[in-house]
């Protein structure tokens, strides 16, 4: 059975993250982690109390972060202290954050990726291929929308599509956000040519979408040797 640990598990994330890790007999929960001075630290959750002590990732054989890039950055120290598995799909971190994460990579295994679910992942495999062979003669641009919660615009996972397609064509790919309502999560890629527009659209229905997908990661990463992962190694 895997033990694993969840961070920010009383946010919209942490807590699919838990319910559904909850009913997969494959884990035993062992951490619910969240940020000091809020009411629920101490409170029960299923099993377990919510704790703000980073301190428990020592209980854990997987530690799953969807979280701020500062809480992520710090909970890192302490996933490299112990000398865990990760899985991060935290949004919005600065180029150092980032390299942190890669330095880390080098003494445990983690899975990094902008988007856990699975349809946008196969996105990311296959679309240079389409932007190869439309060629120089479409023009693209990318329209992201989520809710009005979130706090990193434009998204990880239209600025993964907008490297993608960059190192294909050689342009810069505008991408427009959008930030409204209760928005999971919508991605739309749009190829324009002289004569045709093509859109490729993906949309998450429910956070179950990237919660599931985490946690295959979770499952996937476990015994693997230290190194830098994509959702993409996952999928293979």
């Amino acid at each position: 059975m895997i033990k694993l640990g969840i961070s920010g598990v009383c946010g919209r994330m942490g807590r699919r993250l838990f319910e559904l890790a909850s009913l997969d007999n494959e884990f035993e929960i062992t951490l619910a982690l969240e940020k000091k001075g809020l009411p629920q630290i101490g409170k029960e959750l299923g099993k377990l109390k919510i704790s703000s002590n980073p301190e428990g990732i020592f209980l854990v054989d997987v530690f799953v972060d969807f979280t701020t890039p500062e809480a992520t950055e710090t909970n890192l120290d302490y996933v490299l202290r112990y000398k865990k598995c990760a899985v991060i799909g935290t949004t919005g971190l600065e180029e150092r954050q980032i390299k942190k994460i890669q330095d880390a990579s080098q003494i445990i295994p983690i899975v990094f990726s902008p988007n856990m679910a699975v349809g946008v992942n196969v996105l990311f495999e296959v679309l240079p291929d389409i932007a190869k062979k439309l060629g120089s003669d479409y023009s693209t641009e990318i329209i992201e929308a989520h809710h009005k919660t979130k706090k990193d615009a434009p998204s990880g996972t239209a600025k993964r599509f907008a490297q993608i397609l960059t190192e294909i064509t050689k342009r810069e790919v505008p991408i427009h956000s959008i930030r409204l309502g209760d928005i999971v999560g919508d991605h739309t890629i749009i190829f324009c040519g002289n004569s045709e527009r093509i859109e490729i659209r993906h949309q998450a229905h429910s956070r179950d979408l990237f919660a599931l997908g985490a946690l295959k990661a979770a499952k996937w990463i476990v015994g693997k040797p230290a190194g830098l992962y994509s959702m993409q190694d996952v999928l293979r």
